[in-house]
């Protein structure tokens, strides 16, 4: 199992990395659309539906959907208005689980939220990557997801005690939770530095990074609340050792629509 995920994080690192940084404008879009299909794809079969005429069918309905905010980009606003919406709601859903699941366990409602967490993560994307420093601030948000997983993942180790939704995820803890917070704000109070940011900006940023760690950990525990409820382990076999394309975003898709409504209110 090691030796698959080594394999496929070195073919797949380099893709990744090429993808964001070296592509722009339609081509960008495409390639993280083609992710996010992809991603459809393996919701499809969260949300109980096991055909693949059916599955395909969801993933070309969320690429149609794709094509057209690209042309339209006046629904980015609605797109990342209803994202914040929805990962409020979700943020419930996950503490209330299993009670929760009465609200959203028809096929329809899941195929519904399916589209509120894949739609508006490729939204985000695609406005990050507009801004004077947009390959800087895609690679800011992936370090502050990353950085708060490795901190939650020795912080749980060592010091796991509190379950965070043991319903939903039973290896999770809030100390866990709070080592990764600790983590992500000294990555940023040093980026700060660096930067020579002015004391508001740090505030700013450290305030920002902290909600971008406690959504990115609501959207880990989404998944995993989609899955428990369709008795699932990964969300598709795509990636050998490292489950699905859902498994490795399901954070991102949390943490990325978020991060780009606080650039909004951040602009002057």
């Amino acid at each position: 199992m090691l030796k698959q995920r080594i394999i496929t994080a070195l073919i797949l690192l380099p893709i990744a990395l090429c993808g964001f940084f070296l592509l722009e404008g339609s081509g960008f879009a495409l390639f993280i659309g083609l992710v996010v299909t992809l991603g459809a794809w393996e919701w499809a079969r969260l949300a109980g539906f096991t055909a693949q005429p059916v599955r395909v069918g969801y993933a070309l309905a969320v690429a149609v959907m794709l094509f057209f905010m690209h042309i339209l980009p006046g629904l980015a606003p609605w797109v990342l208005g209803a994202a914040v919406l929805w990962w409020g709601v979700a943020t419930y859903l996950v503490l209330t689980y299993p009670r929760s699941s009465g609200h959203w366990s028809s096929a329809a409602c899941k195929l519904v939220i399916g589209l509120l967490v894949l739609l508006p993560a490729w939204q985000g994307l695609i406005l990050i990557k507009q801004e004077p420093l947009g390959n800087w601030l895609i690679m800011a948000v992936m370090v502050l997801v990353w950085g708060a997983d490795i901190g939650a993942y020795f912080s749980g180790r060592a010091f796991g005690k509190r379950k965070l939704a043991p319903q939903v995820s039973p290896g999770k803890s809030w100390e866990g939770v709070y080592g990764g917070l600790a983590l992500a704000l000294v990555i940023t109070f040093v980026v700060g530095l660096v930067r020579d940011w002015t004391v508001a900006e740090l505030l700013k940023g450290l305030i920002g990074a902290a909600v971008i760690v406690f959504i990115s950990v609501v959207g880990d525990l989404t998944e995993s609340m989609f899955k428990r409820q369709s008795g699932i382990k990964d969300s598709s076999n795509l990636l050998p050792g490292h489950g699905g394309v859902l498994d490795r975003i399901d954070s991102l898709t949390a943490a990325i629509p978020v991060f780009a409504v606080l650039l909004w209110m951040a602009a002057p």
